[in-house]
């Protein structure tokens, strides 16, 4: 025992131990990074191969449905049109105008609104005419019927142009209620170095969850960029296809971006707020309309019911007490 504590006590077995101590952490140093694992490097590695089987999925599945924005017209359609020289009578540049914006493309387009336009009217007079003459039980004199049949002819012809102006009213809202945030990431990418292509080109990736005809109109915007000798061209398509006073500022900020040179960050974050604030106007315009909407239906229909549950147990009261006497 005295041995051993002698031995201890050593200087050099006490160098000795120190040293073995010393050699022991220099291993488990060097080697704990080795037999670690990199948690964070797994995980990013699950969601890269992860993002490329959607990617994979979903290029199978465009390829399986060939999704084109131009589709060829009917046969039918196109028979009637080119038979009776629809395009002459009842094509307008206004009625061209109006399909862009209401993101009907093509000549499929335009040939099917030609045909609608003058079958429409035809079926409601008809239409009119048999239920006025063989259904209905108004007992109206011949001229009358002619006329009521004549209103809805002309109903008829209307209906394309009003069935255009509500697809153009949906598409503006859906685009304008996107385009602040369109616009900010513009900015981004705009600041950080981008070209106006792929700045475009990005946004409308990011925006379609938010927008699919902003981000279809981006899309477009940048395919044109890529191949009209003009890009001003390409920008005064954008306005004229959307008809939005925000998109119509950018489009004037780019000209002069591109016509002088000026810088386009401060345009675009002052564009971008403006739209932003307009937004905001808009829903409070919409909220402060609220009150005299309800107060009609508040009339008819809450107050109602609200009297009937104060007064009911009243008139049980009344009707007990009345009884008992």
């Amino acid at each position: 025992m005295t041995d051993l504590l002698f031995s201890l006590w050593n200087r050099q077995a006490m160098l000795s131990i120190l040293v073995a101590i010393a050699t022991v952490a220099t291993i488990l140093t060097l080697a704990m990074p080795l037999l670690q694992t990199d948690a964070l490097a797994r995980r990013m590695k699950r969601v890269a191969n992860e993002r490329e089987r959607i990617r994979a999925r979903e290029r199978e599945r465009l390829y399986q449905k060939k999704v084109s924005l131009r589709q060829q017209p009917k046969a039918y359609m196109k028979e009637v049109v080119e038979r009776f020289n629809l395009s002459k009578w009842l094509g307008t540049e206004e009625a061209k105008k109006q399909m862009t914006m209401a993101g009907f493309r093509g000549q499929q387009a335009e040939i099917g609104f030609l045909f609608f336009r003058l079958v429409t009217p035809i079926a409601l007079f008809i239409l009119a005419l048999f239920y006025l003459f063989f259904l209905s039980s108004f007992n109206w004199s011949a001229p009358v019927d002619f006329a009521v049949a004549m209103a809805a002819a002309y109903l008829g012809i209307k209906a394309p142009e009003l069935f255009l102006r509500n697809r153009i009213a949906k598409r503006q809202k859906s685009m304008t209620r996107a385009v602040p945030d369109a616009l900010d990431l513009l900015l981004i990418c705009v600041e950080s170095g981008m070209s106006i292509e792929p700045a475009f080109r990005k946004v409308a990736q990011e925006m379609g969850e938010q927008s699919i005809e902003l981000a279809e109109e981006f899309s477009l915007t940048t395919a044109e960029l890529s191949f009209l000798p003009d890009r001003r061209v390409a920008y005064e398509n954008l306005a004229a296809r959307t008809g939005i006073d925000s998109l119509k500022q950018i489009v004037t900020v780019l000209n002069q971006a591109e016509r002088y040179g000026t810088p386009l960050g401060q345009a675009l974050r002052v564009v971008s707020q403006e739209s932003r604030t307009k937004r905001m106007n808009e829903a409070e315009k919409k909220a402060a309309a609220l009150p005299p909407k309800l107060t009609v239906p508040m009339i008819l229909f809450f107050l109602p019911v609200l009297f009937a549950v104060i007064i009911t147990p009243a008139i049980v009261q009344v009707s007990q007490v009345t009884s008992g006497h």
